[in-house]
């Protein structure tokens, strides 16, 4: 099996198919030799990404050791990160310089898409949630207009998800 055999994107047909698809996304968009210094992952609430598999951490943490990298995460609110992504939390901590969680304005947030996207062209969709249909692809011309549209609401959007809340 030749070497582009081994890097088709999966197909999305299912939440396991959509959970390879974001995990060949981030695995492409870290590849040895890619032009990618920022990844933005997009979803209300990130429930359903596999941000807590360890190859993951161990990949980023490595990606991530590159000059000028970035993880952008664009969310309604991660409320639920904390319960069901604990040790994506944890390994955050490592990397505040890197990680940038934002919260959608609310009048956006709602129509969020789920998606992944890197500067290379990788280009991982979620188009219908309720029965885990979607699309991951490796082509300039279909993540152009969703990185245009993404960054006009990353313009308007705030910080959020700190890591270390204030309180008493």
């Amino acid at each position: 099996m030749s070497e582009d055999a081994d890097n088709l994107p999966p197909t999305i047909d299912s939440r396991a198919g959509f959970k390879a698809a974001v995990l060949w996304g981030f695995t492409r968009a870290m590849r040895e030799g890619g032009r990618s210094r920022r990844i933005i992952c997009v979803d209300r609430d990130f429930a359903d990404w596999p941000l807590d598999a360890p190859e993951l951490h161990a990949q980023l943490t490595a990606w991530l050791k590159g000059a000028q990298r970035q993880l952008v995460l664009l969310g309604a609110n991660f409320d639920e990160m904390p319960r069901r992504h604990p040790r994506f939390v944890g390994w955050r901590r490592h990397f505040t310089h890197a990680v940038f969680p934002f919260a959608a304005p609310e009048d956006i947030a709602a129509q969020l898409p789920t998606l992944l996207l890197d500067d290379d062209g990788t280009l991982v969709r979620l188009i219908d949630a309720v029965h885990w249909r979607g699309r991951a692809s490796a082509d300039e011309r279909s993540a152009l207009p969703w990185r245009e549209q993404i960054d006009a609401v990353l313009q308007r959007s705030e910080a959020a998800f700190p890591v270390q809340s204030l309180g008493l």
